[in-house]
């Protein structure tokens, strides 16, 4: 028999008890995925906080640019594990592996991203993503023109430095409510 555990150390509120938009939002991530991923749930609980962190999610995730929704989830899946966070590699690994229609990839980019199958391109995008995670105080001028020779652009690096930061408050938030990925996320995205 397997033993239920919290998904949160912190109370996660009833889906009636929320606030009508949070509500709405959770409910078309079920509605989409056929779960609700947990993160939206532990969340809930700071109705305001769980607001500007999706919106601010969204924003960076979300958008169109040069660099490819799978390629933003490289970054997340990179940094998450040198933040030692189970949630993110789990979750956001099973996008990663949807988005590049790969099953290894993620597995490979949370191990060892410099080994995985990825461009060259990838693996200096990841470097910059990890210095920025890492030692954002090393970031100078060089690590600009290197990327630049890869075909990034000012707001590419800007967009790859954001999603790093971002991931880092999240791996912080992940760890210390102890936020459990959903059982669904392991499967997703290998057959």
């Amino acid at each position: 028999m397997t033993k239920t555990l919290p998904v949160s150390r912190f109370p996660v509120p009833e889906l009636a008890n929320m606030p009508e938009d949070i509500r709405n939002r959770i409910l078309g991530v079920q509605d989409k995925s056929g779960f609700i991923p947990n993160v939206f749930l532990v969340l809930a609980h700071r109705p305001d906080e769980f607001r500007a962190f999706f919106a601010y999610h969204d924003a960076l995730m979300d958008k169109p640019g040069n660099l490819t929704k799978a390629e933003r989830e490289m970054i997340v899946v990179a940094t998450s594990n040198l933040n030692q966070c189970q949630y993110c590699v789990v979750a956001h690994g099973a996008i990663l592996r949807i988005r590049a229609k790969d099953p290894l990839i993620a597995d490979q980019v949370a191990v060892n991203y410099r080994k995985a199958d990825i461009t060259e391109r990838q693996k200096a995008m990841l470097d910059f993503a990890v210095c920025v995670s890492t030692e954002a105080h090393k970031v100078s001028e060089s690590d600009f023109a290197k990327l630049k020779t890869h075909g990034f652009t000012e707001d590419d690096i800007w967009d790859i430095a954001a999603i790093s930061a971002f991931f880092g408050l999240s791996n912080r938030l992940a760890n210390v409510t102890s936020m459990r990925p959903n059982a669904e996320f392991y499967s997703m995205g290998r057959g």
